[in-house]
């Protein structure tokens, strides 16, 4: 089975959402969904009038790790729950 993540990506300039948890520095943690509507659950609660300026990509797992590299985060932020957020981040090695 082929696991599929989705991603929000800007239809402006086609930035990834990324999160810098702490104010950290680096370029970021890219923001992972398991679903499609949590994704766009997560744009309705957190940033409602940006929601038609981001678009959902799909993803599949075994072209994350390319997508990190060309990007350069600093690892995945999986999104648990859309609506409080609960993130867990896990830095790429």
């Amino acid at each position: 089975m082929i696991q599929t993540h989705y991603l929000l990506r800007s239809r402006t300039d086609g930035n990834y959402l990324i999160a810098r948890p702490h104010g950290a520095a680096d370029s970021g943690y890219l923001l992972l969904f398991a679903e499609y509507a949590d994704a766009l659950s997560y744009l309705n609660a957190h940033a409602p009038e940006l929601r038609d300026r981001f678009a959902v990509e799909t993803l599949p797992q075994s072209q994350l790790p390319t997508l990190l590299n060309r990007w350069g985060f600093a690892g995945i932020g999986v999104v648990r729950d859309p609506l409080v957020p609960q993130v867990s981040f896990l830095a790429q090695n």
